[in-house]
């Protein structure tokens, strides 16, 4: 697996790897978190991933393949409560089906780890959708993240977690 900074052009492949993931949580009954049409036909969804895109923005790629993204900022959405010191919030984790179970994500987080210690930063934080089985919320706390409260996203509820670094 091979770690490289995102550039622009990478914005269809994560838009394509969302609609991908969003037709497998469909089919699969889990639409709850990311609803059930492709984000690539909606303009509001290809706004909110071309910033995420601007934003520090990294490729996992597996072959010719991204197999995940990661991007994440300074700063917390405004749905978070704020917190009183310098942070590095992860705004996207997104693993493509093909490659989940290879530790595409566990290597992107173990990323945004680095990357927070390089800059001086002690705490790491992410929220993900709280619905459903609670399958994400497990694989957060399995990555070491602890629970720490849960705010209302639109008509839904995230958890939010953070971690030491």
């Amino acid at each position: 697996m091979r770690l490289r900074q995102g550039v622009p052009e990478d914005l269809s492949a994560v838009l394509e790897t969302f609609d991908s993931t969003v037709a497998w949580l469909a089919a699969h009954g889990r639409s709850g978190q990311w609803g059930d049409q492709p984000w690539s036909r909606d303009p509001a969804r290809i706004a909110l991933v071309e910033e995420l895109v601007s934003e520090e923005l990294w490729v996992a790629e597996i072959g010719d393949d991204a197999a995940g993204f990661l991007s994440f900022t300074e700063r917390a959405p405004e749905y978070v409560p704020p917190v009183a010191e310098r942070e590095i919030y992860i705004r996207l984790l997104l693993v493509s089906r093909a490659y989940t179970g290879r530790n595409v994500g566990g290597t992107l987080l173990a990323l945004a780890r680095r990357q927070a210690r390089e800059r001086g930063v002690k705490l790491l934080r992410v929220d993900c959708w709280a619905g459903g089985d609670g399958a994400l919320v497990r694989y957060y706390e399995r990555q070491g993240f602890t629970p720490v409260e849960r705010v209302p996203s639109g008509a839904k509820e995230v958890q939010v977690f953070r971690q030491r670094v």
